[in-house]
């Protein structure tokens, strides 16, 4: 049975890798109920600092006789194996021991009120759109976000209310983990292939998600998502819908965009008005997250005026559209999509925004996706007038599969695009300063490290 985390019961939890942005924020929360911390990381940074700060206990290296008899429970990430020496003496010891995903969702269960949001894409936004709102309601929530939010200064807020509100990964199926009475499915697509099989085992997933929901639980469902019943069936939570048909329970109409390329509509419930949304981040795809953001605000009971000017707070999480700033008179954007239904949203939305050309330098994230999508990342990056590749960053893998960019490359070029690529940023950025012209858009894309071509630009 799983060690079950009890606010009202504060022990000693230990954290291996508690530098980490989601360990340190779940040792915060923990820290702020009266609970000991300790930990260990690979070495300081701001986040361990801080935890020190705060009271935690931690440790730079990671041994066995840090180990030691007062602790209760210890805590781990997927990058902490068996031959790790704290990890094998806690097992030795017989010691409870929590994933890092198990332990969220034992934090979740001392909330009432527990949102986790889902989906392939969107998740970030979605939960800091929310969390926007609940600020601007006043429900003092607590927060843990999968991006640098700035309106809480970081990815984790504590407070001191009954509402509790967290991304839910399905990757691993560790959101499997959680205690949701809120849950909300923002779309499911293929993705993560080197856990999951196929499509159909991932919406396997997601149906084993909302099953979670208690029977006074809500579930927020966008209607894009196919065969919608596969998902809803024998679950005990109410069920609503939001989306763009026009017959859903929550719906936009009258869609219109400004000079950015920002939405302004009108919300409309069981077709009837109730005013007017405006967002301050581009993109349809944007219009879709928002959705979902205000069907479960307006059903938790939150004023839809205050809604509104929660998500008029709201100007994007790092790494999503984010305005870098200009060189040359080229004005540069970052973003992270990685998968091509992310980067299709991201240039459909710089369609709107203002441009000459738009250039897009893409850095393929992880062997197995590049395949996987090969001639989808073609497609969707032909959008770009101008496309130029980097190496494929790896992140947790290997290559095995022995595919590299120039496979891109050459998909690319079947469509008709030009395409360049370079096996190292020096050279894409000199290339860049070259060609771009002023007036030209240029956004690095991807979730490694390429954002560094763009920072390195404007440092010239």
């Amino acid at each position: 049975m799983t060690y079950q985390i009890d606010f009202h019961k504060p022990v000693h939890v230990y954290f291996i890798g508690i530098g980490g942005i989601s360990m340190s924020g779940l040792a915060e929360i923990l820290l702020k109920e009266g609970f000991t911390i300790s930990g260990s990381d690979a070495r300081e940074s701001a986040l361990t600092i801080h935890l020190e700060k705060a009271g935690a206990k931690v440790f730079y290296g990671q041994t066995a006789d840090h180990i030691t008899e007062d602790i209760d429970v210890v805590v781990y990430t997927a990058a902490i194996h068996d031959d790790n020496p704290e990890f094998a003496t806690a097992k030795a010891a017989n010691l409870p021991m929590l994933a890092r995903a198990e332990l969220l969702g034992q934090i979740m269960r001392n909330y009432p009120t527990a949102i986790a949001v889902a989906g392939t894409h969107g998740k970030t936004t979605t939960t800091s759109m929310l969390s926007t709102i609940l600020l601007k309601a006043k429900k003092d929530p607590t927060i843990t976000v999968g991006g640098i939010l700035p309106q809480i200064g970081g990815n984790i807020r504590v407070g001191h209310s009954d509402t509790f509100l967290t991304e839910a990964c399905e990757y691993t199926n560790s959101f499997l983990s959680f205690y949701p009475t809120v849950g909300i499915i923002l779309n499911i697509e293929a993705d993560h292939m080197d856990f999951f099989k196929n499509l159909q085992e991932i919406r396997t997933s997601f149906h084993r998600f909302a099953a979670l929901l208690p029977e006074d639980g809500l579930l927020v469902l966008d209607s894009a998502i196919e065969h919608p019943e596969e998902i809803t069936k024998d679950i005990r939570a109410r069920v609503i819908t939001c989306g763009l048909t026009g017959n859903e329970d929550y719906t936009a109409k009258d869609i219109t965009y400004n000079e950015k390329g920002c939405a302004s509509f009108t919300l409309c419930h069981k077709g009837n008005a109730l005013g007017i949304v405006s967002l301050l981040v581009p993109g349809i795809h944007n219009v879709s997250n928002a959705l979902s953001a205000l069907s479960a605000s307006l059903e938790l009971g939150i004023d839809f005026e205050k809604a509104v000017l929660g998500l008029l707070d709201f100007q994007g999480t790092e790494r999503r559209f984010q305005y870098k700033g200009m060189v040359n008179g080229i004005t540069i954007i970052d973003d992270y999509a990685h998968h091509p239904t992310e980067i299709t949203a991201t240039l459909k939305a710089a369609l709107h925004y203002p441009h000459r050309d738009i250039w897009c330098v893409f850095q393929p994230h992880t062997y197995t996706r590049t395949q996987a999508f090969l001639t989808d990342f073609a497609k969707a990056l032909s959008l770009a007038d101008h496309v130029v590749l980097t190496d494929i960053y790896a992140a947790r893998e290997i290559n095995t599969i022995g595919i590299t960019s120039l496979a891109l490359k050459e998909e690319l070029e079947k469509l008709g695009k030009q395409c360049d690529y370079f096996s190292s940023f020096d050279e894409i950025e000199k290339f860049l300063l070259k060609k771009c012209m002023h007036g030209d858009l240029l956004i690095t894309m991807g979730a490694g490290d390429v954002l560094n071509i763009g920072e390195n630009l404007l440092s010239h």
